[in-house]
């Protein structure tokens, strides 16, 4: 797929185009202008005098706004180009795009301008699936608009499209202009999305191209500011808190599925360009506990918004229980008709125990105990799920399967079909007792005691979930262990026979605390060997395994987030300079996608590439992946909250400075600076890098 250009608002719009600013969407690709899970334009294609200008470049430095800087070609090398076409577009509540010609010769130019439009209304799973449509398109001219329009039975959505002095047609828009030497014009169009019968009011001109501006600038200036040296840190960083920034969703979705009002106004992230641009719980609550130190109100509304959504009955289809957490919530056509269960989708096993970990933290970070005794209900009903529903068979491990066949085979972060794998690359029989996520219930029993006895009055239910988290370390520590591998299996399978395959999950199992002291060595040494660590972060699955792949999804691929929590894990454990290394791994991994890390990359071994390798469907950009830069910097700077903010550098030896200022925490703000006097120089590292590669 050529490089999107994105332009993004509150998580339910959004514009994927090649870099020319045309959209042109074949069945299976994501191109196109989406709104609530539904593309409202699949072509989008401008010609000049029949011509399709070539692109010069590209410019996407703000999420919701981008420009295109175009020519037309003259037909030979001889002769250079002697008009400019710039294309200016803004999404927000409706598609804003200005097309400008210059003409840079002595005479004068005629010209006709023509923008083709379509829509085929696909929902984003038609998409993905390649799957037809059931209802019925038409379009029509309608009072100075062309109305692009789909229809099935109730489910109606339209495209209105107008602009000042074009002529309307069956196909799209056209422009007849003269352009005097030297001289310019330009056209304004504007596309609205209309979801049953109902169009979003027009703003007043320039409004909220003024509004997205000014909340952009807004959302830089209180961040953190991160210098560092070498610049790519500070670089990635800016790059991750734009991204964060674009993938703000604003909850006013969701409140018509709970009778628990939802907050407005604050954001909590989507999960990633172009699939998932959606409430997902998973996303959302290890991207806002990435992101604490820096942008703590993420957490704030995703612990919010969660709690409102959370599980009431017993639903199959939906894999819905009452305290769980929800994966997913989308409200497109196939939803809407259930011929998709995301309407919302509850079949994650991690979120509800991650729902604990995160209210902790925000706490310690924030010091907010109002939201903590707000929550105490929900919290109490994860606690419920976990010991009832999470635990299928009374074995006191929280497993998962789905009830049905449209459910997600796997319901941990791992979550494609073939991610749970025996040493030989045979797949796992459910259910399935995944490693991680017993060190999440783990550390969300601990932190939910101490919630119980500081904020909830309730010494009893804290002294309970004490002993439960203990017993649980004991017993975990015995049955996942694998003497022969030393190291933790994956999962539990159907038959509690240990999945014996080395995976990155177990890296978790540090990061929760749930491993014991004699074990951390061994975890360590695989996590950080060769087989496990391709010198640009850590695999999902060890090279040589029966499965391991270095572009299959889940099974031999690096997945930035996974990796910055395995840091996390590293450094909690005591390892620090194995923590340092690979955060400086993976932060200069992402040198090499323009200081945006990609949601998942190949996982060849840094030796034989030199480069980290593109992933060909990888989300981008993607939130956790945005939000790893993140923690690695809190891991690096060893920030730990308290009654003031613990600072307790470690850098790599790529890295000879990094400072943030302005650290959000219950003290307000405060800064934190670390140095390595040792470090070698990046241009010394890339020569490093670069020696490797095969002849």
């Amino acid at each position: 797929m050529p490089e999107p250009t994105i332009a993004i608002l509150d998580g339910s719009t959004f514009v994927v185009s090649d870099p020319r600013g045309d959209i042109d969407a074949r069945p299976d690709q994501a191109q196109g202008f989406f709104f609530k899970d539904t593309r409202h334009l699949s072509r989008w294609l401008l010609t000049v005098n029949g011509v399709a200008p070539a692109v010069l470049s590209t410019d996407t430095t703000e999420y919701y706004f981008a420009q295109f800087f175009l020519a037309p070609a003259t037909g030979t090398i001889y002769e250079n180009p002697y008009v400019s076409v710039i294309r200016r577009r803004w999404v927000g509540a409706e598609l804003v795009e200005k097309v400008e010609v210059q003409n840079h010769h002595a005479k004068p130019l005629d010209l006709v301008l023509e923008l083709r439009a379509d829509a085929d209304f696909a929902d984003l799973f038609e998409v993905k699936d390649q799957l037809p449509k059931k209802g019925e398109r038409y379009r029509r001219v309608d009072g100075g608009e062309l109305v692009l329009g789909y229809r099935r039975e109730a489910f109606v959505r339209e495209t209105r499209i107008s602009a000042d002095g074009a002529e309307l047609f069956d196909g799209g828009l056209r422009f007849r202009a003269r352009i005097e030497p030297k001289g310019s014009w330009e056209a304004k169009v504007e596309l609205r999305p209309v979801v049953g019968g109902e169009a979003r009011p027009p703003r007043p001109r320039g409004s909220e191209q003024r509004d997205m501006r000014t909340g952009f600038q807004k959302w830089l200036e209180e961040a953190p500011r991160v210098s560092a040296d070498p610049p790519v840190v500070m670089n990635t960083y800016r790059r991750s808190i734009i991204d964060l920034a674009a993938l703000r969703f604003f909850p006013a979705e969701g409140a018509e599925h709970s009778a628990v009002p939802v907050p407005k106004g604050t954001p909590l992230p989507a999960a990633g360009l172009p699939w998932f641009m959606a409430l997902f719980g998973r996303d959302s609550l290890l991207t806002s506990y990435q992101a604490l130190p820096f942008l703590p109100e993420l957490a704030r509304t995703s612990l919010q918004v969660l709690a409102a959504m959370q599980g009431k009955v017993v639903d199959g289809f939906r894999d819905e229980e009452p305290g769980k957490i929800l994966h997913e919530l989308r409200v497109g056509e196939l939803t809407l008709f259930h011929e998709r269960p995301q309407s919302p989708y509850y079949g994650a096993a991690d979120t509800t125990p991650l729902f604990l970990v995160l209210l902790d933290e925000y706490e310690r970070w924030t010091g907010d105990g109002e939201l903590v005794r707000s929550l105490e209900a929900p919290a109490r009903a994860a606690l419920d799920w976990i010991d009832h529903h999470g635990d299928r068979d009374g074995d006191g491990y929280v497993e998962y399967q789905r009830a049905q066949e449209t459910g997600l085979e796997n319901q941990c972060w791992k979550d494609s079909w073939n991610s749970i794998l025996f040493r030989d690359g045979t797949v796992a029989p459910s259910p399935r007792a995944t490693c991680e996520i017993q060190g999440y219930v783990y550390d969300g029993k601990v932190r939910a005691a101490r919630l119980a006895r500081t904020f909830w009055g309730d010494e009893a239910l804290a002294e309970r979930l004490t002993a439960e988290a203990a017993e649980l370390k004991r017993r975990f520590n015995q049955d996942f262990w694998m003497p022969s591998r030393d190291y933790f299996a994956v999962a539990l399978d159907g038959h509690k026979r240990q999945v014996d395959s080395i995976t990155s999950n177990p890296g978790h199992l540090l990061w929760s605390g749930i491993v014991d002291d004699d074990k951390i060595e061994p975890v360590v040494r695989h996590l950080t060997g060769p087989k496990l660590f391709s010198g640009w972060g850590i695999r999902t699955m060890a090279e040589g395994e029966g499965g391991y792949n270095p572009i299959e999804y889940h099974d031999g691929t690096v997945w930035p987030h996974d990796t910055s929590i395995i840091a996390a894990g590293l450094a909690r454990c005591g390892r620090r300079e194995e923590a340092a290394t690979v955060c400086g791994a993976l932060l200069g991994a992402s040198l090499f996608f323009h200081y945006r890390l990609p949601e998942v990359f190949a996982g060849y071994p840094r030796s034989e590439t030199g480069f980290p390798v593109e992933y060909p469907t990888a989300s981008s950009p993607q939130a956790w992946a945005a939000g790893a830069p993140l923690l690695a910097i809190r891991t690096l700077l060893g920030l730990e909250p308290s009654d003031h903010l613990v600072v307790d550098p470690v850098l790599p030896r790529g890295i000879r400075r990094l400072e943030v200022k302005g650290v959000l925490g219950r003290w307000g703000r405060a800064d934190a600076a670390g140095e390595r006097a040792d470090a070698v120089p990046v241009e010394k590292l890339l020569e490093e890098w670069f020696a490797v590669r095969p002849e």
